[in-house]
């Protein structure tokens, strides 16, 4: 399982051709989570992005998701990130040819340093469900987007809700660790519960809400990936997502469409504080 060659078969999957053409090693030297491009490109593939659009890429990570939309779609991106430092970032873009489209950022998602309606899109992958949990937090994200722009968000999602973890996803594996974190996993919910999350702020139109296709597959391929390459950041979860068969994990797609308000009726300088 260590043929790295092997592993390039497994990521050249017909349906993500675009993904297929980045080096593998360089993804998996800098994911931090299920092969966020495969995401991307699926998301992409569905959600009207024009050449020199302002995008946000919100919780971008070590900004591969930001290479690969002004990359394949064009776009101007703003790659935002808590945990990496914009310096970090910067040095991946530049060395990616992308320095010319890409300006790294490092804030926090409830504090952030943008004009109101700034963007066109704001695009989150595998990451918005640690902040836009809060109902409060998507009145304040599309402050920073134009009337009628959009939001796009793929995130890992459960197929079903719970008060507790089903046993397999509690069970310890032989990595010393469990699937279900408790102080992580909770903030995993289900496509009804965003779509009904989402629609009561009034705030957006809902243009495109499904599960990912073959969600829970393509999470348990790329920790198979990992697994063989020998990337040992993370502990593999390859063997939970295959004894769940996608019966509770997956990922939601969501594309939102802001709808017109007035600037003046709101005050841009709030911010959200927990």
């Amino acid at each position: 399982m260590n043929d790295r060659k092997l592993n390039k078969k497994w990521l050249n999957k017909e349906r993500f051709p675009r993904t297929s053409r980045y080096d593998l090693e360089w993804i998996l030297a800098n994911e931090m989570g299920p092969n966020a491009l495969w995401l991307l490109e699926d998301l992409t593939s569905k959600m009207s992005l024009d050449s020199g659009m302002k995008v946000l890429d919100m919780g971008c990570g070590r900004a591969l998701t930001s290479v690969f939309l002004a990359r394949e779609c064009g776009v101007k991106v703003w790659a935002n990130d808590l945990w990496v430092s914009a310096d970090d970032n910067w040095t991946r873009v530049v060395e990616a040819g992308s320095g010319e489209q890409v300006c790294p950022i490092q804030a926090e998602a409830r504090n952030l340093p943008y004009a109101a309606g700034f963007f066109d899109a704001v695009v989150s992958i595998d990451s918005y469900q640690y902040f836009g949990t809060d109902d409060l937090y998507l009145g304040y994200i599309t402050r920073f987007l134009r009337n009628g722009g959009l939001l796009g968000l793929v995130m890992p999602a459960m197929k079903q809700e719970f008060t507790q973890p089903p046993e397999h996803l509690a069970k310890v594996r032989e990595s010393g660790t469990a699937f279900w974190d408790p102080s992580e996993c909770w903030c995993l919910h289900t496509l009804e519960w965003w779509k009904r999350h989402l629609e009561r702020s009034g705030l957006v139109d809902i243009e495109l809400a499904s599960y990912v296709e073959d969600g829970w597959k393509l999470w348990r391929d790329w920790e198979l990936i990992r697994d063989g390459g020998g990337f040992t950041g993370f502990p593999s979860d390859a063997e939970t997502l295959e004894e769940d068969g996608g019966r509770y994990i997956g990922f939601v797609m969501l594309v939102l469409k802001k709808r017109p308000r007035d600037p003046s009726s709101f005050d841009h300088s709030i911010k959200i504080r927990l």
